[in-house]
């Protein structure tokens, strides 16, 4: 028999389940967003601040909260590339109950030690999420141990939709919801509480690299992608499941798939206008705005940002790829006859054009350079594309700089 489809009371419980163990998280409104794409406003709901870094800890707490005695002491077991390990290896801690989570080699090491903080043991395996999710299943075979999916669970997926339920109450006008997919747990549970609730749109966001929801919509049937490429690993999973791709088929409006240009655009400027450090996987929705995929104007619009987990290092690299993006970050590369007496005339121009040099280095020599000459590479900030070109000018302009391409 077809399982029914997560309900509105299924979520509405989930809720009362949830109440006192995980955050409400607080929505802020953004006019720099709404500017932007011409939306009448722009509401981030932000589970970035929820416990664990992300909204995974409502699906897993929702159902491990279920699960009998018996199951509890047996133990749990999931596959993750990080966010839903977090909410497992919480909840499972919170029942008194043992957690194994298998993770991806590519996982980062701040998510993969943030589990083991929780008290989870982590196995560490297989190139991609497919791999670490075969090899959970064995484990739970082989100890007995309970599976908790992290998106194809009708309890999971209801805890999910939490998000959805605190949206429609924090913005009861919303016309538009944009959501980022992975499995697509999350999706599936914020459209059940939001068309339950509202007429607004649910849409999905996807990055090129790992998109597979678009494709089986048009197919209208589960698509599998041969490979992933993306810097959002959070979201990188290869396909859906047939459960989950149901409440997708039947409850979400549009799925578009962005750049992963789109989403370090999108990063840089959550750092920058709502002071918000997010994973890669968390700005993917916020992308589809950033880089126009989406008519919203004059609309209320409500985007969940939904992970804060990422290496501080990776962040910075990730925030500086945004910025060029946004044309507001360049390399240059200059000759220079005097090295390192020149270093001073780099900057003083730089900064005389009210820009910023972020980094110096010394290229190695290669062909076709005069030996007598360096060369550098000179990351500069400014203001955008136009006050990069005035910085380009007054560097040419000085005589002992160089010459600059």
């Amino acid at each position: 028999m077809t399982e029914e489809l997560v309900t509105r009371g299924d979520v509405e419980a989930a809720a009362e389940r949830l109440d006192g163990v995980v955050k409400r998280t607080p929505v802020d409104s953004s006019r720099t967003f709404a500017e932007r794409c011409g939306a009448d406003s722009v509401h981030l709901k932000l589970e970035s601040l929820q416990r664990t870094g992300s909204f995974k800890i409502r699906g897993a707490s929702n159902r491990i909260a279920q699960l009998s005695e018996s199951e509890l002491d047996g133990g749990i077991v999931a596959a993750s590339g990080g966010n839903h390990a977090q909410g497992v290896a919480s909840a499972a801690a919170a029942h008194g109950a043992d957690a194994t989570i298998v993770m991806p080699e590519v996982t980062p090491m701040a998510k993969i030690e943030a589990t083991r903080g929780y008290g989870a043991e982590v196995v560490v395996h297989g190139d991609v999420y497919q791999e670490s999710y075969a090899r959970a299943m064995a484990i739970a075979e082989e100890r007995g141990a309970t599976f908790v999916h992290p998106f194809d669970d009708r309890a999971v997926i209801a805890g999910q939709g939490t998000v959805g339920l605190e949206i429609v109450e924090d913005v009861p006008d919303v016309d538009t919801v944009i959501v980022a997919i992975g499995g697509g747990g999350l999706i599936s549970g914020i459209a059940t509480a939001v068309k339950a609730h509202t007429d607004a749109r649910v849409v999905g966001v996807q990055t090129e690299g790992c998109a597979h929801m678009s494709e089986s919509l048009e197919r209208g049937e589960v698509y599998e992608r041969d490979s992933i490429d993306t810097i959002t690993e959070g979201i990188a999973a290869s396909k859906t499941e047939e459960y989950t791709f149901r409440h997708v088929r039947e409850r979400v409006d549009e799925v578009v798939d962005v750049t992963d240009a789109d989403v370090t655009a999108a990063m840089a400027l959550l750092a920058e206008r709502s002071k918000l450090v997010t994973e890669s996987a968390g700005a993917v929705a916020l992308a589809a705005l950033v880089g126009d995929y989406l008519d919203v104007t004059g609309e209320t619009v409500a985007v969940p940002v939904c992970g804060a987990n990422i290496d501080l290092t990776q962040f910075a690299d990730y925030a500086k790829a945004g910025l060029a993006e946004l044309g507001r970050y360049r390399t240059l590369r200059l000759t220079v006859d005097d090295w390192p007496g020149s270093l001073g005339a780099v900057a003083e121009a730089v900064e005389g054009a009210g820009a910023t040099v972020d980094e110096i280095s010394r290229l190695p020599p290669r062909s076709g350079v005069d030996p007598a000459q360096t060369e550098l590479s000179v990351a500069v900030e400014g203001s955008g594309p136009d006050h990069l070109d005035r910085v380009v000018a007054a560097l040419d302009e000085r005589p002992e700089v160089g010459t600059v391409d």
